[in-house]
């Protein structure tokens, strides 16, 4: 998950299958929902893939940018996107984009591929002039460009685009190609570097090319997904899953024997764990984690004696076919902050049992799998196909205000593995506002992981099996992460963004989720789409 040079990247290995829970399976689901067909939408080649909106930018000039993607291109080596935008409105002096990183998702897999970068941080692809980063626009001129990837595996025949700052463009085609697009002949990019030299009328402006060398590093990492219930919680990233049972509901104070509630739990998590363990790698660790109270030497000690404690009823539950290993980490691993105001709620989560393995990716969900009302619906994968492309976000089905900024919300929508929350938020005073939005402020005891970025407040609530899904993250290794949601800035008077928030999808038979929105409050449903 770490960067990798580009002559070292290996292909994933995915299996054919895909992963859905709680329901009939995905071609029984497809032919439901669509008709006569069984199988994945056909794929097909429509570019360019356009986009216009409102972006961010750092300066405060937030100007209308069109952006389009006119072709994705696999060759031998990487994954060529070429894409060009312009800018609408006026404005002028140097301004930078404040996106998130162009990045390419899998929605099926997770995977997820950043821009090759060399040492100084600058891009591969179409040159900046002086090579600062910066690239001369013009008011309703276009500018062509090519970045690199790191290769998309073969078995992947479309990707999810995010880091314009125009929300996600699913259903994006990869394009298998022998050779790459030829570079441009004749770069007039550093041409027209003034406002007071624009190209002639309908011309583009374009850059020397330059394609990645043995310097060249990119990011690749896993989305990491949460889903939370009263019962326990379900850490998804890459092919390791983490299923964590809330210690309050297994022991007692101060205790290591199970309660009887708690060893009907380990009996259905036993039962979870049997046909989502990958059986090459069949490997549980069991993790015991207290809160911060007493000394070190203590709480390591009663880690272990609870993870010992249910490690020997899972040996029962399972038998031989496994091999159990037992982790005592007392206090030294916390995933909430305590010491705050939700003080109570930080430590109760920090209280926990954890079972971590790598998971079955061939696994196919049967119509008997039923956890949605026993909080162990956590432990659920559900994936659909990949969102077909659409720059149309549907009709508003909510609203609400809050300290000045009006946020509409629009219908949640399936791609692969998660849903895309869609809102959209307008400055209706004549002051800019810098809107507080999330985080650990507004989620009482929540894991911090997943409430960073200015969305992370942001949840999606089943009623009927009480599942908390929370926005997802990005996984780039050695601690670096990025959230998966668009940040939010000031946001100039009378302006409206469009934002994107992604979280772990729920099983195919919710149609309606509620939206908790942060300082915004809840909105019930909210209908969930493919």
């Amino acid at each position: 998950m770490a960067r990798k040079k580009h002559l070292t990247v290996v292909a994933l290995m995915v299996s054919g299958s895909l992963l859905l829970s709680g329901c009939a399976p995905v071609s029984d689901w497809w032919s439901e929902t669509f008709g006569d067909a069984s199988g994945p939408p056909e794929v097909r080649e429509e570019f360019p893939y356009v986009r216009e909106g409102r972006i961010f930018q750092d300066t405060g000039q937030d100007a209308e940018m069109r952006f389009a993607v006119t072709g994705l291109e696999r060759t031998d080596d990487y994954t060529v996107m070429h894409y060009e935008v312009t800018y609408l409105d006026d404005f002028a002096g140097p301004n930078r984009n404040l996106s998130m990183a162009h990045t390419l998702v899998d929605p099926l897999t997770g995977r997820v591929y950043r821009q090759f970068l060399d040492d100084e941080g600058l891009k591969y692809g179409s040159e900046s002039p002086n090579e600062d980063g910066l690239y001369p626009v013009h008011d309703g001129v276009t500018n062509e460009y090519t970045r690199y990837f790191p290769r998309i595996p073969d078995e992947v025949s479309q990707v999810t685009f995010v880091g314009s700052g125009l929300g996600a463009m699913t259903g994006i085609p990869v394009q298998d190609v022998e050779t790459e697009r030829e570079d441009p002949e004749n770069p007039n990019g550093p041409d027209h570097l003034t406002l007071d030299d624009p190209p002639a009328r309908g011309e583009n402006l374009v850059f020397a090319n330059r394609r990645p060398d043995e310097d060249a590093l990119a990011d690749e990492g896993w989305v990491q997904s949460f889903v939370d219930s009263e019962i326990a919680s379900t850490t998804r990233d890459g092919d390791r899953e983490i299923i964590s049972l809330h210690s309050d509901v297994m022991f007692e104070f101060d205790r290591s024997d199970l309660t009887d509630d708690a060893e009907d739990v380990v009996r259905r998590a036993a039962t979870t764990l049997a046909q989502n363990v990958d059986p090459d790698e069949p490997s549980i660790t069991v993790v015991g984690h207290t809160d911060g109270i007493g000394d070190d030497a203590y709480n390591d000690n009663l880690s272990v004696e609870r993870a010992e404690s249910v490690r020997d009823l899972l040996a029962e539950e399972l038998g031989t076919d496994y091999q159990l290993e037992v982790d005592g980490r007392g206090k030294r691993e916390p995933i909430a902050r305590e010491g705050g105001s939700d003080d109570e709620e930080a430590r109760a989560r920090n209280r926990r049992v954890e079972f971590s393995y790598v998971f079955n990716p061939t696994v196919e969900a049967t119509e008997d799998e039923e956890y949605d009302d026993d909080g162990l619906g956590v432990a659920q994968r559900n994936v659909t196909w990949p969102a077909p492309y659409s720059d149309d976000p549907g009709s508003v089905v909510a609203e609400g205000e809050e300290n000045g900024i009006r946020l509409e919300i629009y219908p949640l929508r399936r791609d692969g593995a998660y849903v895309i929350g869609t809102v959209a938020m307008t400055n209706t005073t004549d002051e800019p506002l810098a809107p507080e939005l999330g985080g650990s402020e507004t989620v009482a005891g929540g894991p911090e992981q997943f409430n960073k970025g200015t969305l992370g407040g942001f949840q999606l609530y089943e009623p009927e099996g009480g599942l908390v899904r929370y926005v997802a993250q990005m996984d780039f290794g050695e601690n670096r992460y990025s959230s998966f949601a668009e940040e939010v800035h000031t946001i100039q008077p009378g302006n409206t963004h469009e934002l994107v928030a992604v979280f772990p999808a729920p099983p195919v038979d919710i149609e309606e989720l509620t939206m908790r929105a942060g300082p915004f409050g809840e909105f019930e449903e909210i209908p969930v789409e493919y």
